[in-house]
């Protein structure tokens, strides 16, 4: 994927600076957790929505040694939604910004950050038989 560089919106980018501030995390790593969520739901983000006007990223440091690791679930994640491979960049600002959005909706302190782990981590570990076919799904509504 060709991209050194991500320009946040300035919105996603006013929610990272709050997030920081509530959490005490740096904004890397609050990328980070956004990016997960924002794969995790089931709509495609519109790059289109998230113009590329305030805080720059390099991708390195966004990203560090997970790089490999984040780039393969987004091609994952495109290739599932029928996105073309030239369009990756597009995707991972659009999933980035889409992110810290979810992120700041889900988040009042650093306790929440916990509570999402925990709850994504329970989610992904009970597995469910239906019909002939294992699937994972969270136990109950109180756990999605």
């Amino acid at each position: 994927m060709k991209l050194t560089r991500l320009r946040l919106s300035k919105d996603a980018s006013n929610r990272l600076r709050f997030l920081a501030g509530k959490t005490g995390l740096t904004p890397n790593l609050l990328c980070r957790i956004g990016f997960c969520l924002s794969l995790g739901e089931p709509s495609v983000p519109d790059p289109e929505a998230y113009s590329e006007e305030d805080r720059e990223f390099n991708r390195y440091t966004l990203l560090g040694e997970y790089d490999p690791l984040f780039t393969a679930l987004l091609r994952e994640r495109c290739r599932d939604d029928g996105v073309a491979t030239e369009k990756l960049p597009d995707y991972f600002r659009a999933h980035m910004n889409r992110g810290v959005l979810l992120l700041q909706q889900r988040t009042r302190s650093i306790v929440d950050i916990g509570l999402l782990a925990a709850s994504s981590n329970r989610a992904a570990q009970r597995p469910v038989q239906s019909g002939s076919t294992a699937s994972i799904v969270p136990n109950s509504a109180s756990e999605r």
